[in-house]
């Protein structure tokens, strides 16, 4: 499900033709971010990591998630219970694939980034996993330069 032929969102603040998105993300990031593929579970280069800092939208740089609200789910991707800022992801129905859910977009600039779940049980403040691929991040670890 393409964000890009989406009327119902408010238009992204970065605004790039698919020729260049194609540009600046490898074939994988585009697939994940600009045509919502999913990476393989237990694969992605955040999944298990715990290094503190903030993760960003690997396509515009947004801060979208903290470490201190990424949780192991277990459940193959990297977790998180709540973005940065509320105003730092769009949700939207996604009923591909067969089954209802909520797709996960990036504010600024529409990219895919997974899906939110709520009411499964997790021992977290929002009872929500944001199930996010980790190639659609990029994460500055606590102390870094780009903070």
């Amino acid at each position: 499900m393409s964000s890009e032929t989406d009327t119902s969102l408010p238009a992204p603040r970065i605004q790039l033709t698919p020729q260049q998105w194609r540009s600046k993300l490898s074939p994988e990031e585009y697939s994940v971010l600009r045509e919502a593929a999913t990476e393989r579970p237990f694969v992605g280069e955040y999944t298990d990591v715990t290094t503190e800092g903030v993760y960003e939208c690997r396509a515009c740089g947004t801060e979208l998630f903290r470490s201190t609200e990424k949780f192991e789910s277990h459940c193959g991707w990297p977790s998180f219970f709540d973005p940065a800022e509320s105003e730092a992801v769009i949700l939207r129905s996604d009923d591909t694939l067969g089954m209802r859910r909520v797709e996960v977009l990036c504010a600024n600039c529409h990219s895919h980034l997974g899906h939110v779940f709520e009411g499964e049980g997790y021992n977290t403040p929002t009872d929500k996993r944001y199930c996010i691929n980790s190639i659609a991040l990029r994460l500055h670890p606590s102390g870094s330069a780009a903070e």
